[in-house]
């Protein structure tokens, strides 16, 4: 193609559309006017019909307000997670070993532990009253009486009793799960800030007492 002509096409090839809703329905144009500057908009290849670009609307006065107020906030966040961070890296270094490290841990782990024991104590004596006392209601009916309403009053207030505690025993035991993981990811953080490789999978497990069984 020659010079002149390449030249008379280029302004064509160059040329956009600008596509825009307004009141509901689908408007394109050459030319952008002042009130849809504002507006979301498609910008279209006039030749090809491809889109080339967009633009997102204009924010609210309240939009932006909020924007900047959720920007404000995350701030805060960081600046919060990185006084933690420096804060518990300060607390870390003040442990000479893992040993005194991990002695922090044992008042929480007993506590979780105990209460991981009692849990499972309770639903076993609560399951085994439980039985014995559905054992009297059927030898009850099986004669042809009528199961007292004490006894089944003392089974519904067993069975909801021994739920709660299955429940409770559920949760110490799903806490202790992530007691140990936190006290893991602390030791490894201990000793990546104190220069010290990483023991052996065992010794890392052994934290600060032995799960209740």
């Amino acid at each position: 193609m020659a010079p002149l002509a390449m030249a008379q096409n280029a302004p064509d090839a160059a040329k956009k559309l600008y596509c825009w809703n307004e009141n509901g329905q689908r408007v394109c144009s050459d030319a952008l006017p002042a009130e849809a500057v504002n507006r979301a908009r498609e910008e279209i290849n006039a030749r090809s019909g491809m889109r080339t670009g967009g633009v997102d609307r204009a924010l609210t006065e309240e939009e932006r307000a909020l924007a900047a107020s959720d920007e404000q906030q995350r701030q805060v966040d960081q600046a919060a997670a990185d006084t933690r961070r420096r804060t518990e890296q300060a607390l870390l270094s003040s442990y000479q070993t893992e040993e005194e490290l991990r002695r922090v841990f044992n008042e929480r782990t007993g506590i979780v532990d105990n209460s991981i024991r009692t849990a499972r104590y309770n639903v076993a004596s609560l399951r085994e009253g439980l039985v014995s006392l559905l054992r009297t209601a059927g030898d009850q009916e099986l004669a042809g009486k009528p199961v007292v309403p004490k006894i089944a009053d003392s089974i519904a207030s067993r069975h909801r009793e021994l739920q709660r505690q299955r429940l409770l025993q559920a949760s110490f035991e799903r806490q202790r799960v992530e007691l140990d993981a936190e006290i893991a990811d602390i030791l490894r953080r201990y000793r990546e800030l104190k220069g010290i490789e990483a023991v052996d999978a065992n010794s890392t497990a052994a934290v600060a007492s032995v799960p209740a069984k």
